[in-house]
């Protein structure tokens, strides 16, 4: 049996990769994961794969996910590693529990997640690991967030040197037009953002052609070379002053 899996599956860009993985990868049945079960369902109504809702926090629930692989042991064809958040303030007025979740969820439950699929992955199976084009800055209010999504694009640029025959993509959008900005709390909300469906039509697309990263939009592309020709300290400056 061939799945997808698609981690965040409930809103966003988790949604939308569920909703074109539907219409464009050939697999026996695409799994949901997420913690709001009921927006889950209504998901699974509208594809026409095969698709199984799977209601799991992923820092607490990764033995869920391990055991139901352990007993389909499933041909893994694509996972799709999205599920994360942010919160937006300077680091030492968040609270530190709210800083943890979120490396527990935009880290440790990819690595534990990424750790456990490719038990079940072959030659030919790829893997997407959503990151963040902030994974290329520190951010002066989103630092822990940040430095979250730059451990995402390091370690899948990592797993591209390692595994044989299996392609890791790290997705480096901007910002998206999400509940993102709704849910992290911050100040900051970006006038234009980029469009969900957008940016994961080029992130499949790149996918197929086994590209390392995937940066949707030329303002993007422009960011990431800017990271490069700047110091730390000059771009954190500059940030500060867009925000």
């Amino acid at each position: 049996m061939e799945i997808a899996i698609v981690t965040g599956a409930s809103a966003g860009l988790g949604k939308e990769f569920a909703k074109q993985i539907d219409q464009k990868f050939n697999v026996d049945e695409i799994w949901l994961i997420a913690r709001r079960e009921e927006k889950l369902i209504e998901l699974s109504k509208e594809l026409k794969t095969k698709s199984i809702p799977i209601k799991a926090d992923l820092t607490k629930d990764i033995e869920t996910i391990r055991k139901k692989l352990q007993e389909q042991k499933p041909n893994i064809k694509l996972l799709v590693n999205n599920a994360g958040f942010g919160k937006g303030g300077k680091f030492h007025k968040l609270s530190l529990e709210e800083q943890l979740s979120m490396i527990d969820l935009n880290i440790k439950a990819l690595v534990e997640l990424t750790y456990e699929s490719i038990k079940y992955m072959q030659p030919g199976s790829k893997i997407i690991q959503v990151a963040s084009m902030a994974g290329y800055f520190a951010i002066p209010g989103s630092a822990i967030y940040a430095a979250t999504k730059s451990f995402v694009l390091s370690f899948s640029n990592a797993l591209n040197c390692e595994l044989k025959g299996i392609t890791s993509t790290a997705v480096c959008p901007g910002p998206v037009d999400t509940e993102f900005f709704d849910v992290s709390g911050g100040k900051y909300k970006p006038k234009k953002m980029a469009k969900a469906k957008d940016v994961v039509a080029l992130a499949l697309k790149h996918t197929e052609k086994n590209k390392w990263v995937s940066i949707y939009g030329t303002s993007m592309k422009g960011a990431r070379v800017l990271s490069r020709l700047v110091s730390k300290k000059s771009a954190c400056k500059l940030i500060n002053k867009l925000r």
